[in-house]
């Protein structure tokens, strides 16, 4: 009797160590982020070399020892720069993955989608791109590096203002974030006593452009500012007009200017002015960035929201490196709040008690003739700061 108690104590002494064995493996798993980016859809040329800056920064603390010894893991969704496929995208991270900090979304549209449903669960929704406004309105649990458009707006309408247009036209891919760049910077535009001449709107699946642009054309404007979402939609509206005959100038947001609508356009983005945020040259850690990134992928487009979504995932490293739990979304939170951080998009910078970046700004830059288009210049001079009106 007294032998087979022995026996079921040893076994049941063996069974709980191995439980506890199991137990501490299990807290030094890998801690694990979703990633919601635009792999396919309007925003595939930035959204997926976004995911391919968000890996390379996840290999590099993987290399370097992880999060305090733990490695980072990183889950893709594709929410296909649409408010419906980051609702899905959403759904499927939390529910399946069991997620409770996300990096994204790309697009505005999709950020808009899910960050109610975001707000409702408390789960941090983390982004290095969605500029719309309204985001800023989206929660407790909603942050971003990338801009507010309301920014973008007032130095857009600032720099056509003192180019000398007093007669815009404007073309807008229907999204949320075109139209936000659009809306604000008309806004600004007019305040200081500037006319829109004449506007129009395409979907995003839109591939000539000529019969709109002729009617903007008809309306004589003295400046035409191109709010897109798509590179290629960007890149085909420069095109198309210089064939049509305008010679007057053109305005640009930051995707008008990416590498992959230069090189639709060609010579006719010559001479486009853009405002848009721009890494730093005297920047140690955005040039080793590029880099870098040069070097393992071999192509760069909009190389500051790069650095931006980079960025993004050696802050989220700090903050669970804080917190020491992925599904500690409060405290994630509150990490985010309180962080000053520098790294390759700026210096010092943080985040306000609405979750929007401070301590960054915009530029002014112009798109080169193509035989000066280098990849270290990725097409275009900086100009320098935003006028002032």
């Amino acid at each position: 009797m007294k032998s087979w108690l022995g026996k079921r104590m040893a076994a049941t002494g063996l069974l709980v160590l191995l439980m506890l064995a199991v137990a501490a493996c299990g807290e030094q798993g890998p801690l694990r982020v979703g990633v919601m980016q635009s792999v396919t859809g309007p925003g595939e040329s930035y959204g997926t070399v976004i995911v391919q800056a968000m890996e390379m920064a996840v290999d590099q603390i993987n290399e370097a020892g992880g999060v305090d010894g733990r490695m980072l893991e990183i889950i893709v969704e594709d929410t296909k720069c649409g408010a419906q496929d980051a609702i899905t995208a959403y759904n499927k991270l939390t529910d399946v993955n069991g997620v409770k900090i996300i990096l994204g979304t790309t697009c505005s549209g999709a950020m808009l989608g899910a960050a109610p449903l975001a707000e409702r669960d408390g789960v941090v929704l983390f982004s290095a791109s969605a500029t719309n406004p309204d985001i800023s309105e989206a929660g407790d649990y909603i942050f971003r590096t990338a801009i507010n458009d309301l920014q973008l707006g007032t130095d857009m309408g600032n720099l056509i203002w003192s180019d000398g247009v007093r007669n815009l036209a404007t073309i807008t891919e229907s999204t949320d974030y075109a139209e936000g760049v659009r809306r604000t910077s008309v806004a600004q535009f007019e305040s200081l006593g500037g006319t829109i001449a004449a506007e129009e709107r395409f979907a995003s699946d839109t591939t000539d452009f000529r019969s709109q642009l002729e009617k903007l054309l008809n309306a004589n404007p003295d400046g035409l500012l191109v709010s897109v979402q798509g590179e290629f939609s960007g890149g085909t509206i420069l095109k198309q007009v210089r064939e049509l005959g305008y010679d007057g100038p053109i305005f640009g947001e930051s995707v008008t200017a990416g590498t992959q609508a230069l090189e639709v356009a060609g010579d006719a983005a010559t001479g486009l002015k853009s405002v848009l945020p721009d890494l730093d040259p005297g920047n140690q850690s955005a040039q080793q960035f590029l880099a870098d990134f040069r070097e393992r992928y071999g192509y760069v487009t909009l190389p500051w929201f790069l650095g931006s979504a980079y960025d993004d995932v050696f802050i989220t490293a700090e903050c669970l490196s804080q917190t020491g739990d992925d599904q500690d979304a409060d405290g994630f939170r509150d990490c985010l709040y309180g962080i000053t951080w520098s790294g390759t998009i700026g210096d010092d910078y943080g985040f306000d008690d609405k979750g929007e970046v401070i301590g960054l700004s915009n530029a002014v830059v112009q798109v080169l003739p193509t035989d000066e288009r280098t990849e270290e210049n990725n097409g275009y001079k900086v100009l320098g700061g935003i006028p002032s009106t």
